[in-house]
């Protein structure tokens, strides 16, 4: 099977199960942000594992294997035909698990801190802002069709474990988060 099929020269692509939509279609821009949002997290996978660590480099692996079978849930319509693995509730619960686990060797958050630190840090906080733009795709993707409502909440928990990951990961690498502070007028 060649990778090029040429069914999209014309800017349209297939849903799985599902009809043929314009590359640029509210769906096409969610799941398409999702695997933007895989994408960097690869990248902050093949940085420097020994400065990534387990169990967090663990659960970024899980979450990338969870990523693609959101981008199907994405990509194919509730009424499709086709039976598909979608998005379920105690995937959200696995990731709420993980965040509970990597506060548990934070301290507690007192202000807003700056996205930075160390470089993996600083990727992952880059991986929750995609995060979020793909949260609000999908949001705005609820809003015109009929999607699975946990992608969602699934979507809100990520950015929320890649923000404490990035603080985790700065930690264990002797990096000090660093405050936001108002700027003076």
């Amino acid at each position: 099977m060649k990778i090029y099929t040429r069914t999209g020269d014309e800017g349209s692509t297939g849903l799985f199960g599902g009809p043929r939509v314009l590359k640029n279609h509210d769906r096409i821009e969610a799941y398409g942000t999702v695997d933007e949002l895989n994408a960097v997290i690869g990248l902050v996978r093949s940085d420097d594992p020994e400065a990534l660590q387990s169990p967090l480099n663990d659960y970024l692996l899980s979450l990338q294997h969870m990523l693609f079978e959101l981008g199907a849930d994405l990509a194919t319509p509730l009424d499709a035909r086709v039976q598909i693995s979608r998005i379920v509730p105690s995937e959200t619960e696995l990731i709420e698990s993980w965040i509970d686990r990597l506060e548990q060797d934070l301290s507690p958050l007192t202000q807003f801190i700056l996205p930075g630190g160390s470089p993996i840090a600083a990727r992952l906080h880059l991986a929750r802002t995609v995060c979020r733009r793909a949260e609000r795709l999908v949001v705005g993707l609820q809003q015109s069709d009929d999607i699975n409502a946990d992608c969602v909440k699934f979507l809100n928990r990520v950015s929320d474990f890649l923000f404490v990951g990035a603080r985790w990961v700065n930690k264990k690498n002797n990096f000090t988060d660093e405050p936001w502070e108002a700027p003076e007028r």
